[in-house]
């Protein structure tokens, strides 16, 4: 904590002649403290050269920072997305146990069987659940694309408010998850759940964190940040107002029982066409 603090003081700084003169206002415990973790103020820094000392401060400073902020964004849920939660990890572990198979033949079951399922799950248990499909057209900035994931529409507890809507995602930490990605933005990665289940505004929250560390992590390793890892096109995917919220029933076809599904159809190849021909004797 005291390092954090320490940190604080001298991230604002521009240039090395503010950080000295900030650092000679430190006491002596937070000087050496800062020396340690750091190693800004050596003799063999300032020969071979500064700048990359307060590029390491500042670095460290950040990452301290979205840590920080992730952690705020997402910590204290409220009663409403706590008990939706508890009641979206029972509605997989139900359907994990049940081995439902996927009405697309796919296995393991797919991510749209998946949603759907867990959607009617909610559903027999109460909520106002739906599976919500996201559009966005394309700009300047983002490419156009399209996302499917769930929601809750729940009461207020107040009647003269507004219902409040709970965003479902079961993939949330791979939504976020990087190629050549640096450790420290890997480290915030870890600590995204991998089912969210939020209101929009927390959700809103999370996704400012970790757009904003994707544009670091990317600069900092001197690479140009993918149209589809910026802020806008990730907020489009579960806040998009272009959104149709749709029963199940509508999205995907109902499952068929493993005895009664069709019997794969044998094609032939039209390398063995001839070969089952009547032999011509030549004359």
């Amino acid at each position: 904590m005291r390092s954090l603090i320490v940190i604080e003081k001298v991230k604002m700084c521009k240039t090395v002649s503010d950080i000295e003169l900030n650092f000679l206002d430190l006491d002596q415990g937070e000087r050496e403290e800062f020396r340690v973790d750091n190693h800004c103020f050596s003799d063999d820094e300032r020969e071979d050269g500064p700048t990359e000392s307060v590029a390491v401060v500042e670095s460290k400073a950040f990452w301290l920072e979205q840590h920080a902020l992730l952690e705020d964004a997402l910590s204290r849920p409220s009663q409403t997305e706590t008990r939706i939660h508890s009641d979206t990890e029972e509605a997989l572990t139900r359907m994990r146990s049940a081995g439902t198979s996927c009405a697309c033949f796919k296995e393991p079951c797919c991510r749209n069987c998946t949603l759907r399922d867990v959607v009617d799950r909610l559903r027999d248990a109460g909520y106002n659940s739906a599976v919500c499909k996201s559009k966005w057209r394309r700009s300047l900035d983002i490419p156009s694309g399209e996302h499917s994931y769930a929601d809750v529409v729940a009461a207020a507890k107040s009647a003269k408010r507004s219902p409040v809507r709970v965003v479902i995602e079961l993939n949330f930490r791979e939504e976020f998850e990087m190629a050549r990605a640096s450790r420290e933005y890997n480290g915030l990665v870890g600590r995204l759940p991998e089912v969210f289940v939020g209101k929009s505004e927390r959700l809103r929250s999370v996704i400012r964190v970790m757009c904003s560390a994707a544009k670091r992590c990317m600069k900092e390793n001197r690479m140009h940040i993918a149209p589809w890892r910026k802020h806008r096109y990730m907020e489009s995917k579960w806040l998009s107002a272009a959104c149709d919220r749709m029963s199940p029933s509508l999205l995907i076809p109902a499952r068929v029982p493993e005895h009664e599904r069709p019997a794969a159809r044998l094609r032939a190849s039209m390398l063995t066409f001839d070969l089952h021909c009547t032999a011509l004797e030549v004359l």
